[in-house]
């Protein structure tokens, strides 16, 4: 029977699984570490290019790089699970990161800014303004007061026509302003109303 980790190499990085040849920087591999926590969870696998041939974990420091994005990167910090596999006689670090309950983690970047990022697909993208005020109205279990104006109508009348809309273009067609359409598309978001979608050159939204 085919290793459980020859198994999760074979189905490829995915929104639940990335590889990492190497942790060289804390800072890199938080990134990850908060994008799995906000998002559905997920495990990484160190030591293991991109491209699923297995190189190793090449030293003990890799680990205590690994505990250092957590504690000190990630803010609040990620709670993994690390688990050690030899395959051919190399060694593979398993790093289980679960779904956090605690969202929005945030993580350091290179120019000293805390910033929040989601997993979609096998990439690791900012979150925006809207989903953040999402998560905070879902957390703090605010009540939504939604008046179908105008400005609704015109939103969800344009999402029955065509497949889906950026917020310029709805502030643009509502004749609001960005703030506005922030507010409108937040709340029709949080009531589940319309689904917000990352991609890697831009966030839209749709219909459920």
């Amino acid at each position: 029977m085919k290793h459980y980790i020859k198994q999760l190499i074979d189905s490829g990085e995915s929104q639940t699984l990335d590889f990492k040849f190497e942790v060289s920087d804390s800072r890199k591999i938080a990134k990850t570490f908060v994008a799995f926590a906000n998002t559905d969870g997920g495990i990484l696998l160190i030591g293991v290019k991109d491209n699923g041939s297995i190189a190793g974990v090449r030293s003990e420091e890799e680990y205590y790089m690994v505990d250092g994005a957590a504690k000190m990167y990630c803010k609040p910090e990620v709670s993994f699970q690390s688990r050690k596999w030899n395959i051919e006689g190399k060694t593979v670090l398993e790093i289980t990161i679960p779904k956090s309950s605690g969202k929005p983690h945030y993580t350091l970047t290179e120019d000293k800014k805390w910033m929040v990022y989601i997993r979609v697909g096998d990439q690791n993208l900012l979150a925006n303004s809207i989903l953040l005020k999402v998560w905070r109205y879902k957390k703090e279990n605010q009540s939504i007061y939604l008046e179908y104006s105008k400005t609704e109508k015109v939103l969800l009348e344009y999402l029955e026509r065509e497949q889906n809309i950026t917020m310029s273009k709805f502030s643009k067609i509502a004749l609001i302003t960005h703030k506005e359409a922030e507010n409108v598309l937040v709340k029709l978001i949080s009531l589940n109303l319309i689904e917000i979608v990352f991609t890697e050159k831009q966030v839209f939204y749709k219909l459920p």
